[in-house]
C-alpha cells in the first residue's frame, strides 16, 4: 500500500520525486524518504509524518542528484518512525532500496544475514533487501545481484533499486504494481501512474514476475530467469487535471460531485438503441448464455457493491449468486466447478486479497471477469473479460464514485446476459437508468442542508444505519463511510435483524439512520422505525416517499428523487456520503488521509 517513485534523466531529481510522493500520499502517509546519487554518493533523508507536513525547504534539506527513488510509507513491519522509514541502505552504504509488499520468510533471511555480519538496523521486513543484495553484489553485476536475492525472497513487493556506482534503476515486481513511464531521454517509475502523469503518458506496466533495467535513454524488461521481454507501451488518455481537488476542499468532496459524469461514462457506449452494446468488452470465450452460478469475490467498499449486485443479478438473470470476502475466500477451500463465472471487483485493480482469489478461480479452471476502474491494472490484465467502470481517478481513500459505477456495471452485465438470451429489456428501466446523472445531481444539490444535518450529529460517538432488501447493503456502506473518515463507531445492519441484539444499544444519545425506499419492504421498514422511536433513538429516514407517518416518527427526514428498486442504492448512498464527509470536516479531520488507512490494499 506504500507509494513507490523513481526519476533518472537530465533534470534534478529531488523536485520530481517530492511532487511525485504528494500523488502517491494516498497509498500510505506514515513516513517519507529520499534518495539520490551524485559523485558516486548516496544522498539519503527520510522523516516521519506527512509529506505536506516536511517537505517544504525549511524543514527537509534537498537532495542534489539526477536520479534516485522515493517512497511514502503505510507501516506493516515496524512502528511509523524515521528508521523504519524507506529508503533501506547495506551495511556499506552503497545500495538503496524502497518496497510495497511483505517477505513472508524474512526470520530465516534475517537470521543469515546477521550470522554473515550483517547490521540490520530497521524492524522492518524490506531492509532485508538491501543486505541481501549487498551479499550478492560483490561479484556480480546489480543486475545479477538482484535477480539472485528474488530466487530467496518469498512474498510479495514492488522494489526499487538503485547502487551509487551504477548510473540506473532496478525494479522488480510481484504482487505489488509498478509502472514505467517513458520520457524524452528520461524515465519515470511509480507504483501508480497518477505520480508521473504530469510528465508522461507513455506507460509501461509490469506483469508479476518481471524485472526492469532502466537508464535516462533506454530501458530493459525482463523475465526473473533473464528472458527479454518486448512490452507494449499504453497512452494513458485522461490529463493531469482529473487528480487535482480544483475548487474542491478535498477530494473526496471532489468525487462524490463527479458521480453524475462518472455514471454517464459506464453508460457511453454500452446502451445505444435501448440495447445493451458488447462495448462491456467480453470475450467470446465467456458463453453468458450457458452460466449456471456466479461467485463475486471483493473487499471493502467493493464488496458491498457485490452484495447489491447478487440482489441484481439473481432477480435479472434468475441464477445463483454468492458473495464472498476476497480475504475468506481461498482460505475456505471454495467450491469452484469450470462452469462457474467468478466476477472480481476492485476499484484499483491491485488489491491482494482479491488478486490472490482470481489466481485460485484460474488454478481451477473457472471463467473470471474483472469489474476494475484502473486501466492496465494487474487484475484487468489477469482476468479472462473485464469490464472497466470508468469512473475516472479515484484520490480520495474513501471510494465514493467507484461504489455507484460498480453497482450500475454490475446492472449492465445482468442486462447483458439477459440479451444474449433473447430476453426483451425492459425500456422504463433502460430510461431509468439514463436518468440517474439527474437525479443524483438533484441529492448533491442538497449538501448545504446535509452539512446542516451534520452540524448536529458531529459529537455523536455511535451511530447504527438501517436497511432492508437490497438497501442493506447500502446500510453497510454509509455506516463504513462514517467510521473510515469520522473516526465514529458505526455499524450497518439489516433493519429486522435489529431485534437480535443492536436494539440494546438504543437511547435518546444514539442517531439510527434508516434507508426507507418504498418496495415491497417499506411497511416492515416502517415497523422497525416504529421499535425505534419507542426506546428514544435520534431517528434520520432517507426516503423516497412524502409520508406523513415518516415525519412524524422521524428527527431528520431527507427526501431524495424516486427511481426503480435496482437502481436505488446508487441515489440512496449518496446523502450517506455527504453526511459522512461534512462530519468528518466539520471535526477538522483530513478527509482524504483517514488514519491508518490507505487507498489501494496490495498487502495482505
Amino acid at each position: 500500500m506504500c507509494g513507490i517513485v523513481g526519476y533518472i534523466g537530465k533534470r534534478q531529481a529531488f523536485p520530481l520525486l517530492i511532487k511525485g510522493l504528494k500523488r502517491l500520499e494516498y497509498r500510505g502517509y506514515d513516513s517519507i524518504g529520499l534518495c539520490t546519487v551524485q559523485n558516486n554518493k548516496l544522498n539519503i533523508i527520510k522523516k516521519k509524518g506527512k509529506i505536506s507536513e516536511i517537505s517544504d525547504k525549511s524543514k527537509i534539506k534537498v537532495l542534489k542528484g539526477c536520479f534516485g527513488i522515493a517512497h511514502t510509507r503505510w507501516a506493516t513491519h515496524g512502528k511509523p518512525n524515521e528508521i523504519n522509514a524507506h529508503p533501506h541502505l547495506d551495511c556499506n552504504n552503497e545500495i538503496a532500496i524502497v518496497h510495497n509488499g511483505i517477505i513472508e520468510n524474512y526470520s530465516p533471511l534475517k537470521k543469515l544475514l546477521e550470522k554473515e555480519g550483517h547490521k540490520i538496523i530497521s524492524e522492518t521486513d524490506s531492509e532485508i533487501f538491501a543486505h541481501l543484495i549487498e551479499k550478492f553484489y560483490k561479484n556480480s553485476s546489480l543486475e545479477s545481484a538482484l535477480r539472485k536475492t528474488l530466487n530467496l525472497v518469498e512474498g510479495t513487493y514492488g522494489l526499487a533499486v538503485i547502487s551509487k556506482r551504477e548510473e540506473k534503476i532496478l525494479i522488480a515486481k510481484k504482487g505489488s504494481p509498478l509502472v514505467i513511464g517513458v520520457g524524452d531521454n528520461e524515465m519515470f517509475i511509480a507504483s501508480d501512474v497518477t505520480a508521473i502523469l504530469e510528465y508522461t503518458k507513455k506507460i509501461i506496466y509490469l506483469n508479476d514476475d518481471e524485472m526492469a533495467v532502466i537508464k535516462a535513454d533506454n530501458y530493459q524488461v525482463s523475465n526473473f530467469s533473464g528472458k527479454i521481454l518486448n512490452k507494449e507501451i499504453s497512452n494513458i488518455k485522461w490529463g493531469v487535471n482529473e487528480i487535482e481537488k480544483a475548487h474542491f476542499k478535498h477530494f473526496m468532496l471532489k468525487e462524490i460531485f463527479e458521480q453524475p459524469k462518472a455514471l454517464e461514462n459506464v453508460l457511453r457506449g454500452r446502451v445505444m438503441q435501448n440495447k445493451i452494446k458488447n462495448e462491456l468488452k467480453l470475450t467470446l470465450n465467456l458463453n453468458v448464455k450457458s452460466l449456471k452460478k456466479i461467485i463475486i469475490v471483493a473487499c471493502g467498499t467493493s464488496w458491498h457493491s457485490a452484495l447489491i449486485g447478487k440482489y441484481i443479478l439473481e432477480k435479472l438473470i434468475k441464477i445463483p449468486v454468492e458473495v464472498d470476502y476476497a480475504s475468506e475466500f481461498r482460505y475456505r477451500d471454495p467450491i469452484i466447478k469450470k462452469s462457474d463465472l467468478i466476477i472480481v471487483i476492485s476499484q484499483s485493480g491491485e488489491t491482494a486479497d482479491t488478486l490472490a482469489a482470481l489466481k485460485l478461480a484460474k488454478m481451477k479452471k473457472a471463467k473470471t471477469l474483472g469489474i476494475v476502474n484502473v486501466v492496465g491494472s494487474t487484475i484487468s490484465r489477469e482476468v479472462d473479460s473485464g469490464i472497466y467502470i470508468h469512473a475516472g481517478p479515484e484520490i480520495g481513500v474513501a471510494s465514493t464514485k467507484a461504489f455507484c459505477c460498480q453497482i450500475l456495471t454490475l446492472i449492465l452485465f445482468g442486462l447483458f446476459v439477459n440479451q444474449e438470451k433473447n430476453i426483451k429489456l425492459d425500456d422504463s428501466f433502460l430510461e431509468e437508468i439514463k436518468n440517474l446523472p439527474e437525479k443524483i445531481k438533484e441529492v448533491l444539490n442538497k449538501s448545504f442542508r446535509i452539512r446542516k444535518i451534520a452540524k448536529k450529529f458531529k459529537k455523536i460517538k455511535n451511530c447504527l444505519y438501517l436497511g432492508r432488501g437490497i438497501n442493506f447493503p447500502v446500510a453497510l456502506e454509509g455506516a463504513l463511510k462514517l467510521k473510515e473518515i469520522s473516526y465514529i463507531h458505526a455499524e450497518g445492519y439489516p433493519a429486522a435483524e435489529m431485534k437480535h441484539g443492536p436494539i440494546a444499544l438504543i437511547d435518546k444519545k444514539m442517531p439510527v439512520i434508516f434507508i426507507c425506499s418504498k418496495g415491497k419492504n417499506y411497511e416492515k421498514i416502517l415497523n422497525n422505525i416504529e421499535e425505534v422511536k419507542a426506546r428514544g433513538g435520534r431517528i434520520i429516514v432517507i426516503t423516497d416517499e412524502n409520508d406523513e407517518r415518516l415525519r412524524g416518527l422521524a428527527e431528520i427526514v431527507l427526501k431524495v428523487p424516486k427511481t426503480k428498486e435496482e437502481l436505488s442504492p446508487i441515489i440512496n448512498i449518496i446523502p450517506l456520503q455527504l453526511l459522512a464527509y461534512h462530519i468528518a470536516d466539520l471535526k477538522k479531520i483530513n478527509v482524504d488521509k483517514p488514519r491508518n488507512l490507505a487507498k489501494s490494499v496490495t498487502v495482505e
